[in-house]
């Protein structure tokens, strides 16, 4: 693989911490989530940090390349174009499932993918579709998660690095997510970090947490604790990384600490030089750029043969089962821990409830508060999976508690009918529509 351009050390740009970013000292690159960004119309901050040489870099969310469907074209093309509008030397996307086309359902998050040999073939296939794609290189993050698959046949290191043998994609290692899954899986860091191709690491990622009863939740709103910087030590003690980046996505500290953390991470990574033997990423070699895959282990011309229909099908089978039963309430299929499973569940049900407070700010507001809001949401969540975005998601909310003559104070009714009037350009379901589907609903 041809070595990456020197990053440094950056930071997850948000929209509410864009001033304290621009006046970050010595910030050598920002992150952006792919999906928050439209190209023609760039935040002025984006811009500017563009126009001071500033190296901003697309993190899609929403592919799902992990899923058992080939990756949606509209959706590759977006990132595409994001990444053309930033100058982005390289895309950067996430291995998981974050939906199912049989039934229709969106978790709103990502999720793990078995450690199967079905799965790794049609997460391999749907990457090389994405490669050819899109018109930068294509590196993937390792994610968090709460719970294991039944019957993985591979372990994370094995998975990682058959991955990149066979598609040449390179890695985005979150260290944060290594810690993650110790505690919640078991899983050894050092094992993972001891079994990846490292030649093909893009860049880290470090991020806070919390453990509650004994399960940690990857939040990105709160500090870098202190067992996260380690692994990135573990992860430096064996390569140079060609770039570090802090995320935090919720409860923005003070400017000051942000700054604070940003050097914790540079002293990590200046601490002294890569354990000898080790290949190192960064250096003034060239970017990455250009289109295409990366050479893997076929032999010169060789064409991958196409994943066989069955294996899809075996893999959406089991996908749809899991988050039918994160999200729709079915039944835990056979093997998964249910008590991990229900703790998924009701973690995806809050961050639902959350976006869409964030995205519809005005709804807790006409409801009463924040708290009979959140009471509200969470009620229709249980009965009414989301099956597309989450700004559907807002309108569905509220044309649900329209259908059911809610809320019961009028003059909260005739806001919340403006509110939904106003983004959906159409008229609140007459009466006799609002039975049907009530009664549709109590039948399903």
């Amino acid at each position: 693989m041809k070595p990456m351009a020197h990053l440094g050390v950056g930071i997850g740009w948000r929209p509410e911490i864009a001033d304290a970013v621009e006046r970050l000292s010595g910030l050598d690159w920002v992150e952006v989530v792919a999906e928050n960004v439209c190209p023609g119309h760039l935040p002025e901050s984006l811009l500017r940090l563009r126009e001071r040489g500033t190296l901003v870099v697309p993190h899609g969310v929403s592919l799902g390349l992990g899923g058992a469907d080939r990756p949606d074209p509209a959706k590759l093309a977006a990132l595409g174009e994001r990444a053309v509008a930033l100058g982005a030397p390289l895309v950067t996307e996430h291995i998981a499932f974050v939906r199912t086309s049989s039934p229709v359902l969106e978790a709103g998050h990502l999720l793990p993918v078995p450690r199967t040999r079905d799965a790794l073939d049609v997460l391999c296939e749907n990457v090389r579709i994405a490669q050819d794609a899109l018109p930068v290189p294509l590196a993937l993050e390792n994610i968090a998660a709460l719970f294991s698959w039944p019957g993985e046949e591979l372990t994370e290191g094995q998975f990682l690095t058959e991955l990149v043998e066979r598609t040449g994609v390179r890695l985005l290692i979150d260290v944060a997510n290594l810690h993650t899954n110790r505690i919640n899986r078991g899983e050894d860091p050092a094992a993972v970090l001891d079994a990846i191709p490292l030649e093909a690491l893009a860049y880290v990622h470090v991020a806070g947490g919390v453990e509650r009863g004994g399960v940690w939740h990857d939040t990105h709103a709160h500090p870098v604790p202190p067992v996260v910087l380690d692994l990135l030590a573990e992860l430096r003690s064996r390569v140079e990384p060609a770039g570090v980046l802090l995320e935090r996505d919720d409860d923005f500290p003070a400017e000051a600490e942000l700054a604070g953390e940003l050097a914790a991470i540079r002293a990590v990574v200046t601490a002294g030089p890569a354990a000898p033997g080790r290949p190192a990423t960064a250096g003034s070699g060239p970017a990455v750029t250009g289109p295409g895959t990366e050479p893997g282990t076929e032999p010169p011309g060789a064409e991958p043969r196409p994943v066989e229909e069955s294996t899809r099908t075996r893999v959406a089978l089991g996908q749809a089962a899991l988050l039918s039963a994160l999200v729709a309430g079915t039944p835990v299929p056979e093997g998964f821990d249910r008590r991990r499973i229900r703790v998924q569940a009701r973690a995806l049900a809050a961050k639902r409830a959350d976006v869409v407070a964030k995205l519809a700010p005005e709804l807790p507001v006409i409801l009463g508060g924040p708290d009979a809001y959140r009471e509200v949401f969470l009620s229709y969540a249980k009965g009414r999976p989301m099956t597309s975005g989450y700004r559907r998601d807002a309108l569905d909310f509220a044309e649900d508690l329209l259908i059911r003559d809610l809320p019961a104070d009028p003059a909260a009714r005739r806001r919340l009918t403006a509110w939904w009037q106003d983004r959906a350009g159409a008229r609140p379901p007459r009466r006799i529509v609002r039975w049907a589907r009530t009664l549709v609903g109590r039948a399903a």
